[in-house]
């Protein structure tokens, strides 16, 4: 049923996510709504390593260049208070949040001195599962800390250039499983379907994840941009989706024993927090280079330029470059998406959110989707099937894939974005190479 659908999927996702050419023009931030909390979703691009893989915004950790991003940074965030925003809710992701724990910590807090933060994610890396940056954190007040692992297979950690940098399986395991009960939730972020995995070698993976037993996994099918797939085409053969159902069925089976599903690809023991933010998330704003809002029907992104970042926040107090204004059937089509993802589509939740129109608006969307098995209604609303979980994850995978994408698009300006004030050519080289191939 996903393959089927899929070139439709990335049609519509296609849609969505295009940004129209804005003539230059910044885009405004729009005022908050009163008596509203929103997340916020904090982006740290620095890496010690840039996987071939990974299609998210990221370069090479310099120093001086994060010295001068975590201060604008900070700017960034002190200009939201000063717009009336709050709120409740931080997600730091990347790149490697945690690459410079000190200036992670000193963002951290300011943003709770700003406002009453009652829980904060972070994403890292399994090097940095040591004493002293686990103190720094928790110090710091992350509630919930992500770790990607993506494999413990050293022969496929050899072969997304993460043996190395990050070290092997057995070393990893370890450190997960010293960490394991400092935080409220420890997450290992996985990945299924890589080039040349076996099954084989994704049940050794289950077996491990079992032994040490964290609060969640969140398992990801391989989602990449077309230019990463091209990479990883040389260096890790070519990605194949035959299996993807089956290897996605193995995982449900194995780790549901202990950790239900709490999205289509995440799995937790007991209640926790997820990373997926826009389940939960009406709206959020994003802060750093690269990152993406979602306000009042529309989709903002920053600068994809580090530079152009810097001198942005300097000038407007914010670095918005970009915008994306949705009809209330796109929203309507959106919401649908995202609720179902985390399993449910709360009825009285949407009513509350977009009024009695909602399921009339919707009403082909839903018959086609229990025409094809993939919903089934409930007392509350309506519930993904075993059926439409896998629907969703292909459909989850083509949002992203899509999303990365558009990274892919946004990076490739940068050099145009630089050109016209860029006084150092070094540094403009150094901010416009293309991540090496490993």
């Amino acid at each position: 049923m996903g393959s089927r659908l899929e070139p439709a999927i990335g049609r519509v996702m296609e849609h969505v996510l295009s940004f129209p050419d804005d003539g230059g023009e910044m885009p405004s931030v729009p005022a908050p709504t009163a008596g509203r909390k929103y997340l916020l979703y904090v982006h740290v691009p620095f890496c010690e390593s840039l996987c071939t893989y990974c299609s998210f915004h990221r370069v090479q950790f310099q120093r001086g260049k994060a010295e001068r991003y975590f201060s604008a940074l900070r700017d960034e965030v002190r200009d939201y208070r000063g717009r009336g925003y709050v709120f409740g809710e931080v997600y730091v992701g990347g790149g490697t949040p945690t690459i410079w724990p000190e200036e992670l910590a000193r963002t951290l807090a300011l943003i709770r001195e700003c406002w009453p933060v009652r829980k904060i994610s972070v994403e890292t890396n399994p090097n940095h599962l040591t004493q002293p940056v686990l103190d720094t954190l928790l110090e710091a007040g992350v509630n919930r800390l992500s770790v990607g692992v993506q494999s413990f297979d050293d022969d496929l950690l050899q072969a997304m250039g993460r043996y190395g940098p990050y070290g092997g399986g057995d070393l990893t395991a370890r450190r997960l499983g010293d960490a394991r009960g400092m935080f409220d939730t420890l997450n290992a972020d996985m990945i299924f379907n890589l080039p040349n995995q076996s099954r084989g070698s994704l049940e050794r993976d289950l077996q491990i994840l079992q032994e040490v037993n964290l609060d969640q996994v969140s398992y990801y099918p391989l989602m990449t941009a077309d230019s990463a797939r091209k990479r990883m085409a040389k260096t890790m053969g070519l990605v194949d989706y035959r299996d993807e159902e089956a290897l996605y069925t193995l995982i449900r089976q194995r780790l549901g024993r202990t950790h239900p599903p709490s999205t289509a690809w995440t799995f937790s023991r007991g209640n926790r927090m997820i990373d997926e933010y826009i389940i939960e998330t009406d709206e959020y704003v994003g802060v750093g280079s690269g990152a993406f809002s979602y306000l009042q029907g529309a989709l903002y992104s920053t600068s994809f330029s580090i530079n152009r970042y810097d001198r942005l926040v300097a000038q407007r107090g914010v670095a918005i470059t970009r915008r994306r204004g949705y009809s209330r059937q796109w929203q309507l089509r959106y919401d649908l998406l995202m609720q179902l993802f985390g399993l449910h589509l709360d009825r009285e939740k949407a009513l509350r959110r977009f009024g009695p129109g909602y399921f009339r608006a919707l009403w082909k969307e839903l018959a086609a989707l229990e025409l094809l098995g993939a919903v089934r209604r409930t007392p509350g609303g309506y519930a993904l099937t075993d059926r439409g979980m896998y629907l969703w994850l292909v459909m989850m995978r083509r949002f992203f894939t899509t999303v990365n994408n558009f990274r892919d698009q946004m990076r490739a300006h940068i050099r145009d974005e630089v050109l016209p004030e860029a006084t150092c050519p070094i540094a403009m080289r150094q901010e416009t190479a293309r991540p090496p191939v490993r």
